[in-house]
C-alpha cells in the first residue's frame, strides 16, 4: 500500500505511544511523541507537563504536520516511501538533521533548509538508493548516540525496531 500523509501519521502515533516520562531519556517527557518544547512552540506559550499529558491525538497530528512535515518542507518529497521515512526520521531526530542528511546524500550544501535546490536534487535522484542511504544514516546515528552517551544503549532495541519497520519498503 502506498503511504499517505494520514497513514504516515497513524504509524508515527503508533510508534510513539502515549505519555512517557523516562528520566533517562534526554528528550524529556513526551506524549504521542510530542516533547514539551514542541508543544510550547505550537501553542506559542509556556506549557506544563500537565498540558503535555492532556495533548489530544488531533493536536499531535497538527503538530506533526506543521512542525515536522510542512514547516520544514519535507512534504515536497515526491516519492511517498522516501517521504514516509524522512517524516519519521524528522519526528525522531529533528527535521533539520534529516534535511542535512538528505542534502549530504544528494551532494549539496547541508544547511538544514529544504529549499529549491534540495527539492530538485532529492526529487530527481533515484528514490531507492536515496531511501537506503537515509535508512542507513539513521541506523548509524543511533550508534553515534550510544557512543556519545552509553546510558542511551537502554533505548537501542526500540530504536532499531523502529528502523527495521522501514526495511520492508527498502
Amino acid at each position: 500500500m502506498i503511504p499517505t500523509i494520514d497513514s504516515m501519521l497513524d504509524e508515527i502515533l503508533r510508534r510513539e505511544g502515549g505519555f512517557v516520562d523516562n528520566p533517562h531519556d534526554g528528550g524529556g517527557p513526551t506524549n504521542r511523541g510530542i516533547t514539551l518544547p514542541a508543544l510550547a512552540r505550537h501553542r506559542r506559550r509556556i506549557c506544563t507537563v500537565a498540558d503535555l499529558r492532556d495533548l489530544t491525538e488531533a493536536e499531535a497530528r497538527d503538530i506533526y504536520r506543521d512542525e515536522y512535515l510542512h514547516g520544514p518542507g519535507l512534504d515536497k518529497i515526491r516519492d511517498p516511501y522516501l517521504l514516509a521515512l524522512a517524516f519519521d526520521c524528522a519526528v525522531n531526530h529533528g527535521p533539520q538533521r534529516v534535511i542535512r542528511w538528505l542534502q549530504k546524500i544528494v551532494h549539496t550544501i547541508d544547511d538544514g533548509i529544504f529549499g529549491d535546490v534540495t527539492e530538485v536534487l532529492v526529487n530527481s535522484a533515484d528514490p531507492v538508493p536515496m531511501y537506503r542511504r537515509l535508512l542507513a544514516r539513521r541506523i548509524e546515528f543511533y550508534g553515534e548516540i550510544c557512543v556519545r552517551d552509553p546510558s542511551q544503549v537502554a533505548f537501542i532495541v526500540g530504536w532499531l525496531r523502529r528502523a527495521c519497520e522501514f526495511l520492508e519498503a527498502a
